[in-house]
């Protein structure tokens, strides 16, 4: 007797697995590969595989292990996909927005909102600022943003002769401003600048050579796993962080 694999459509295995109150017929990860090819042509079902790993969605299973969507499940995986598509954010911030339940309009909080998601992201494209631009746009003093380049903490390019700096340079300030506020100057943050070349290195060994692949598939999935790496490490880095806090608060 011959036996579907999970990628391909069994009949019968929404009726099978369909409680009567549902309103939709349950589909299987083909069916859903399928739906979601319209409008994504890269899509594939070990991509669909890979978000569900990632925790970002949890389609039910049978008793024999196949997974079926709802509709639900086929929107949030709308969703995911136009994020990542359309606003460049790395699977951490979808994750985090899919958690508010609220992901149904593309542009939710406005510009500044979609300022700050790419200049998080690793594959995002970001836009260009002049120095006036980056010190109207953060608020920062003249003298803090001498002090932040003189640190490396913000790096300006240079271009036929004018400096330039580009949308995570804003953050970057932004951040190191509201800090300034509670008496910590730019030479304070060079701790922040050398931990962020340590992790850097590390991941750079963990993904380095499949980001110079010939493989465009290849690194294209490098890219994705270093949003992912980079997002583990920023949670482990908070997470020793409270705990050292926790120890100072109970001194």
């Amino acid at each position: 007797m011959a036996v579907a694999t999970e990628g391909e459509s069994r009949p019968g295995a929404g009726r099978a697995e369909s409680g009567a109150s549902r309103p939709r017929k349950a589909l299987t990860i083909g069916a859903v590969a399928k739906i979601l090819s319209q409008e994504f042509e890269d899509i594939s079902i070990s991509k669909i595989r890979y978000l569900e790993d990632q925790k970002l969605l949890a389609p039910r299973r049978t008793p024999g292990g196949y997974r079926l969507y709802s509709q639900a499940d086929v929107d949030r995986l709308h969703a995911i996909l136009r994020m990542q598509r359309d606003e460049f954010l790395p699977l951490r911030v979808i994750r985090q927005e899919l958690a508010t339940g609220d992901f149904s309009s593309p542009d939710r909080r406005g510009a500044e909102v979609a300022i700050a998601r790419r200049a998080a992201s690793v594959d995002a494209d970001v836009q260009t600022l002049t120095e006036e631009e980056l010190a109207e746009q953060s608020g920062a003093s003249p003298a803090l943003l001498r002090e932040l380049a003189e640190y490396g903490i913000v790096e300006p390019k240079r271009r036929n002769g004018e400096v330039f700096f580009d949308e995570t340079d804003l953050e970057i300030v932004r951040a190191a401003a509201q800090l300034s506020r509670f008496g910590v100057a730019g030479r304070n943050l060079r701790v922040f600048r050398t931990s962020a070349d340590r992790e850097a290195a590390l991941l750079e060994q963990l993904v380095g050579p499949a980001l110079r692949s010939r493989s465009q598939a290849r690194r294209k999935e490098a890219v994705e796993n270093l949003e992912s790496l980079a997002a583990i490490c920023g949670h482990l880095k908070h997470l020793l962080l409270v705990r050292d806090l926790r120890r100072l608060k109970g001194e």
